[in-house]
């Protein structure tokens, strides 16, 4: 791969689409992590003034914010912060989850990336902006996303990429080493990685999506994965024509 080619050639993308919409720039959330410091980075490239970084907290590792602030204040970000813990937690307790519902319930946490998701459209709408995610071909691939949550986007630079191409891209753009060495998270829930949910490593995810090589239990997890996940990259569906 690359790194300078591919770099030069997202960067060209980001500004070809925004301006194909009518749209004044980018905004995108801001976590701490490598996928989304690249996404960062590439936005900063293509549009020097026009780009909006939200770092959205919701119960999370302070280090990811500390590592958000962090690449904002060496590539010159600009940078928001809003704070959704007390979001989350009012919308919880008017849904009436109590004691029942356990820290690591998916249909609770889900509601943390919808929740960034509406913050990066009130921003997107505000400033005429189109919405960048930072999912990458190994979460798109296995539906590794919240529907309507961090999957609710208009614009993916990463999808083609594996995880270690993210991470070479992310070294050619000069994202600090701690943050690439990082364990990936989705920030669910405290102490929450990709790889422990998912049951394997990026490596392994990894080689197997590009050169389909892995062991039997790893070709079934990740087909198994797709197959229950596809629902999330198709539209809704329609019924036949009335009349068809």
């Amino acid at each position: 791969m690359n790194a300078e080619e591919l770099s030069d050639s997202l960067v060209a993308w980001l500004r070809s689409e925004v301006e194909a919409a009518g749209c004044r720039g980018v905004v995108f959330g801001l976590s701490g992590g490598v996928d989304s410091s690249s996404v960062a980075v590439l936005a900063r490239r293509a549009f020097r003034d026009e780009h909006l970084a939200v770092i959205m907290p919701i119960e999370s590792d302070p280090r990811d914010r500390e590592d958000a602030l962090l690449l904002g204040e060496k590539f010159g970000l600009q940078c928001r912060e809003v704070h959704l813990s007390p979001v989350f937690e009012a919308f919880a307790s008017t849904l009436e989850i109590g004691s029942a519902v356990g820290a690591q319930d998916l249909s609770l946490n889900n509601i943390k990336p919808r929740l960034r998701m509406t913050t990066l459209y009130y921003f997107a709408g505000r400033n005429q902006y189109l919405v960048v995610g930072t999912g990458n071909r190994t979460e798109l691939t296995l539906g590794y996303f919240t529907k309507y949550g961090d999957g609710g986007v208009d614009l993916l630079p990463l999808g083609h990429l594996v995880k270690h191409e993210v991470r070479e891209l992310a070294a050619h753009l000069g994202v600090p080493q701690s943050i690439i060495d990082k364990p990936p998270t989705a920030g669910m829930w405290q102490g929450q990685t990709d790889e422990s949910e998912l049951g394997f490593s990026y490596d392994e995810l990894d080689r197997y999506l590009v050169g389909g090589q892995g062991s039997e239990e790893l070709a079934a997890r990740v087909e198994e994965l797709r197959r229950g996940n596809a629902h999330k990259l198709r539209i809704p569906k329609l019924p036949p024509a009335y009349g068809s």
